[in-house]
């Protein structure tokens, strides 16, 4: 598979999006080479065929700095000075702070531009490195004045060649965006984990999947949302400032639910969240809204490659697939989205073939 980048490539850190960089390269052809402060992950990365250690007289042609937030600008500066000859750039997921921090540092910051790929798994480290963590996903590239286009096109042959989807965008642009997408859904996510920690368990046995997709960013690693947050803290701040009055808004209308106005209130709230989610890109980015029905299997092996096969040979393309245990029982509910105009066929089909359709 023929490559846009020459390389070599240096990858400084060699976490989980540090190791998927260089095995994304590496199944590229390109020369990848690797660094890390920590000689365990280091010798996991290589030994995982991400790439080689440094050797003396390496002159990469890109630097691609894989390191928390806190020490970004102080890598990407040490980078710079080290290899003046090749152009860095950086994964963190703040893009403001460290140019700013560059530019106080007097770094070269015509070598230097941040990016950020939207991926990540939920699991951090070498082992979880992934050669196809990043085909299809959007990565930002956080433009600024003191870079000239062609210097910068070795940053975006990298993000093609890893099969992701470039987007550019200003850092300020960057950072409002993630505050929204990415960094406030963690503080919410964060706060209703917190109303969990003391509830009972009599409450937390009707847990489904709602509160499960809602609470699962609450498990994120503290000491890297800290650096996060902190980086980006005006912007956090500013959205959730405005969540507060939207919050305060059901809490009046919920102190006297009987009052008038008061359901007319909580309804005009819940039609805007409909409108707002309806803007969000759906699959390939279409915008599109898919129907969706639920499916009960057994909790047994082969029953779920039996119902996507089957969905398969009706001719129905399945749009999206969620799973959902019950509790109590040996079912599994499969929520499945299709498109609106075979939910009927498929409904009807699947119960001939003897599956039982909730609701």
């Amino acid at each position: 598979m023929e490559s846009r980048l020459v390389g070599p490539v240096r990858i400084v850190g060699v976490g989980l999006l540090g190791t998927s960089v260089g095995l994304g390269l590496r199944n590229r052809g390109i020369e990848t080479i690797l660094a890390d402060a920590s000689p365990t992950n280091l010798s996991i990365a290589i030994d995982y065929g991400a790439g080689r250690a440094a050797l003396p007289g390496d002159a990469p042609q890109l630097i691609v700095v894989c390191v928390p937030p806190d020490v970004t600008a102080e890598i990407v500066a040490r980078e710079l000075e080290a290899f003046p000859d090749a152009i860095v750039t950086d994964v963190a997921s703040v893009k403001l702070a460290p140019l700013a921090e560059l530019r106080e540092r007097g770094a070269d910051v015509s070598r230097y531009i941040g990016s950020h790929p939207m991926a990540g798994r939920e699991k951090g480290g070498p082992l979880a490195g992934r050669a196809d963590l990043f085909i299809g996903r959007p990565w930002v590239v956080a433009a600024h004045g003191g870079i000239s286009y062609q210097k910068a096109n070795a940053i975006d042959d990298l993000i093609l060649d890893l099969g992701a989807v470039l987007v550019e965008m200003t850092p300020e642009d960057h950072d409002r965006g993630v505050a929204l997408v990415s960094h406030v859904p963690q503080v919410i996510s964060t706060i209703l984990g917190r109303q969990l920690s003391n509830a009972a368990n009599a409450s937390l046995n009707l847990a489904g999947q709602g509160v499960r997709d809602m609470t699962r960013l609450a498990a994120s690693d503290p000491d890297l949302w800290v650096q996060i947050l902190g980086a980006n803290a005006a912007p956090v701040r500013e959205i959730l400032v405005a969540y507060r009055e939207d919050l305060d808004r059901f809490i009046d209308a919920l102190a006297e639910p009987t009052a008038p106005g008061a359901r007319r209130k909580l309804a005009e709230e819940m039609i805007g969240g409909n409108a707002g989610v309806a803007r969000l890109p759906g699959k390939h980015g279409q915008d599109r809204t898919f129907a969706s029905m639920i499916v009960m299997i057994d909790d047994t092996p082969g029953q779920l490659a039996r119902l996507l096969h089957e969905i398969g040979e009706i001719g129905v393309n399945l749009e999206d697939l969620r799973l959902e245990h019950s509790p109590g029982a040996q079912i599994g509910l499969v929520e499945i989205s299709v498109l609106p105009e075979v939910v009927s066929r498929l409904t009807e089909e699947l119960a001939a073939r003897g599956w039982r359709i909730a609701g």
